[in-house]
């Protein structure tokens, strides 16, 4: 026998057995869920990047109705000698 050989109790020699199994089929658990996680995530990109086809095509065939108020300009009255007396006394005020 080896006289440098380190020798344990068998109830710790158990436990050292139970761990290595537990962190072994946690690491298998972990697997399975990040793959699943990962497989579920390419899914939805994959179906988003369909849907984005399929609305752009819909879109080519059913365009939106273009709204007669967008070609009419507004007309904004211009009240910028007001405003500057109005600054321009505040300014005084001080």
């Amino acid at each position: 026998m080896n006289e440098f050989a380190i020798h344990f109790h068998p109830l710790l020699m158990d436990f050292i057995l139970r761990i290595k199994e537990t962190l072994a089929e946690g690491l298998v658990a972990m697997c399975i869920g990040m793959g699943t996680v990962l497989l579920f995530l390419c899914l939805m990109i994959v179906s988003m990047i369909i849907m984005s086809a399929i609305v752009k095509k819909l879109n080519q065939i059913f365009p939106e109705a273009v709204s007669q108020a967008a070609g009419i300009k507004k007309v904004i009255s211009s009240n910028d000698e007001e405003i500057a007396v109005a600054i321009l006394s505040a300014m005084l005020k001080k």
